[in-house]
């Protein structure tokens, strides 16, 4: 459990790093693969993550950035000089995304939902609707379904805006029913969303198996 728990907290620091950088990148149509190079991976090396340089930097950007340098060689000239990696623009707009998207901390948002579908093929329609409720998640907001135990399902999201994953898991939860309901099946809200701890999550997670196994012991 401690694995997944430390895997699944560095992929959520990771996420974050990767969207800071994608939206430097984007904004002064610079190359995302260029941008890392140069500041992305030497921060992994430098401080084991991204994220912890990150935090530095909200801080006091100074001693973490400025030393990003590399070696040049003047034209007709013995030797050669340390120039920065970055530019000013580049290493203003990072600390200014940086500064704004780590001032809060990731949410995560859960709703449990149970679904059937009596129908031929009753499996394959679930699976249908399961992706068009994941489809309603976006580029920030990610959609995730997982089975508990049939017909129970959590449906979850992890963002930093709370309305937004609110919005989000509901309109998947609208998407998923909709769809369902168009193959005589029914989708019902055990659970609306919420926000949740990660603890919280494996808590709910574990009490719907031990419930649905007990209704199976009945």
């Amino acid at each position: 459990m401690e694995e997944v728990q430390e895997c699944e907290e560095r992929y959520g620091k990771s996420k974050l790093v990767h969207s800071i950088m994608r939206h430097v990148a984007e904004t002064l149509s610079a190359n995302l693969e260029d941008l890392c190079i140069a500041m992305g991976w030497p921060l992994y090396q430098n401080y084991g993550h991204a994220y912890d340089a990150f935090k530095l930097i909200a801080k006091d950007p100074g001693p973490i950035l400025d030393p990003l340098t590399r070696e040049v060689t003047e034209v007709c000239q013995d030797g050669g000089k340390a120039v920065p990696l970055v530019s000013h623009e580049v290493k203003n707009l990072l600390v200014k995304n940086i500064r704004h998207k780590m001032a809060s901390q990731p949410v995560k948002i859960c709703a449990t939902v149970e679904i059937k579908c009596y129908q031929f093929d009753g499996v394959l329609h679930i699976q249908r609707a399961m992706t068009k409720a994941k489809g309603a998640g976006n580029e920030d907001c990610h959609v995730k379904m997982t089975l508990i135990a049939a017909p129970l399902y959590v449906i979850s999201t992890q963002t930093f805006d709370k309305n937004q994953g609110l919005l989000v898991l509901a309109n998947a939860i609208k998407t998923c029913s909709e769809e369902i309901e168009a193959c005589n099946g029914k989708l019902v809200i055990k659970e609306a969303p919420r926000v949740v701890t990660e603890r919280e999550e494996m808590h709910l997670l574990s009490e719907e198996e031990d419930s649905s196994n007990m209704d199976d012991e009945v």
